[in-house]
């Protein structure tokens, strides 16, 4: 089945849309032009032994190192799925948008990274040296004390949409948070697959069950409401 749904990437991967210059939405409305988030997740995979080395993580895991690009509604825009746990996410990105039918990013528009890549044309990442992560802004006394840090929570608050969606996508999906024994080809057209289904069904349902379940185990962060 996975190999069928491969052919419907066109109709399934979502096609962006920049955050308006009127946007009243809390989470993005700091960001025009803005058309969502990405970052590298990783998913465990089983390997033939000569291959091992390049898979492993620093902390011996054998995973591959997933791209994924979403927008500011959680749909996957686009995937890369292959590389191996060696490669750093600077690395994967760049054979992403250096592709022929890679990731493409309009000139006057761009998307939200984290400090692990490079804040360049059509990436946005936060100031480097300063509090960043939600959890630092999590109480009601931890204010931004400069424009510095005010930045950085409101981009952790809007970039945190790439860790939910592959929080959902890996929740749904029992095959992505463990090694399967398919043969690594059949591995990546998996990780993509269930990365289209994603979107098939967040495409199809006005509510989604688990997206509510998992929504409640978080609690409302202060960057939302400063």
């Amino acid at each position: 089945m996975h190999f069928r749904m491969l052919i419907l990437h066109p109709l399934l991967l979502a096609h962006p849309t920049p955050v308006p210059p009127n946007s009243n939405c809390p989470r993005w409305k700091w960001f025009e032009g803005c058309l969502g988030a990405l970052d590298g997740t990783y998913v465990d995979v089983h390997v033939q032994a000569q291959d091992k080395a390049r898979y492993r993580t620093r902390k011996g895991s054998i995973i591959v190192n997933v791209l994924g690009v979403c927008d500011w509604d959680m749909h996957f825009i686009y995937v890369l799925a292959g590389w191996e746990g060696s490669a750093a996410d600077s690395r994967v990105l760049r054979d992403a948008i250096t592709h022929p039918t890679g990731l493409k990013i309009p000139r006057e528009n761009y998307y939200l990274v984290d400090s692990g890549y490079s804040n360049g044309e059509g990436f946005l990442s936060p100031y480097r040296g300063v509090r960043y992560h939600l959890k630092e802004w999590e109480s009601e006394n931890n204010t931004p004390q400069n424009h510095q840090e005010f930045f950085n929570m409101k981009h952790a608050f809007a970039r945190n949409i790439i860790e939910r969606t592959f929080g959902l996508l890996k929740a749904r999906w029992a095959m992505l948070r463990s090694p399967s024994f398919y043969d690594i080809d059949n591995q990546n057209r998996i990780i993509i697959a269930c990365c289209l289904l994603h979107n098939f069904i967040r495409q199809e349902m006005s509510v989604d069950p688990l997206e509510s379940m998992l929504n409640e185990t978080i609690s409302p962060s202060n960057a939302e409401n400063t």
